[in-house]
């Protein structure tokens, strides 16, 4: 019997990578993740296929604007082995990494941004949602399915 298909949201800081130039490469590595919460959703829980809420952060406007998905199984950050990568960890090993990850890759783009104010005005909506819980700072999340499916419906009512 299959799982069930899961949902996620991954934070980027569009001046490092936006959903712009994931549209443009299709299919991007999503290196550097270096929480170990984080790292385990990516690890232990995301299977190619599952939809991702791809989230803008530290910027004019944080909030979602599009939808990737998980585009590989997961496989060794390189980047923790690189000392000249911002990422290198000297303590993880190549016959023991420390950190993994998936490649993501592109679905659609919003036509504009599901901004975390909106969400936060409609928190009584989302129920439990870890992107709304204060003090959050997790990089990758899970989604519940009626979650994801409202933020796609306020994307379609233009964020209302």
């Amino acid at each position: 019997m299959m799982a069930a298909m899961k949902h996620w949201l991954m934070k980027s800081e569009p001046e490092e990578f936006s959903i712009d130039v994931l549209e443009r490469v299709g299919t991007e590595p999503w290196t550097g993740v270096r929480n170990y919460q984080a790292r385990n959703f990516m690890l232990k829980d995301m299977k190619v296929g599952d939809p991702i809420l791809f989230y803008h952060s530290n910027c004019a406007v944080p909030g979602v604007v599009g939808i990737a998905k998980v585009a590989s199984k997961p496989y060794p950050d390189p980047t923790q082995f690189d000392p000249d990568s911002d990422y290198h960890d000297p303590k993880s090993k190549p016959e023991d990494p420390r950190w993994w990850m998936v490649d993501v890759g592109f679905e659609r783009k919003f036509d504009g941004t599901v901004s975390l104010e909106q969400m936060k005005a409609r928190a009584d909506e989302f129920g439990d949602f870890t992107l709304l819980r204060r003090g959050n700072r997790l990089s990758v999340m899970p989604v519940e399915a009626a979650q994801y499916k409202r933020i796609l419906s306020m994307a379609k009512a233009g964020g209302r």
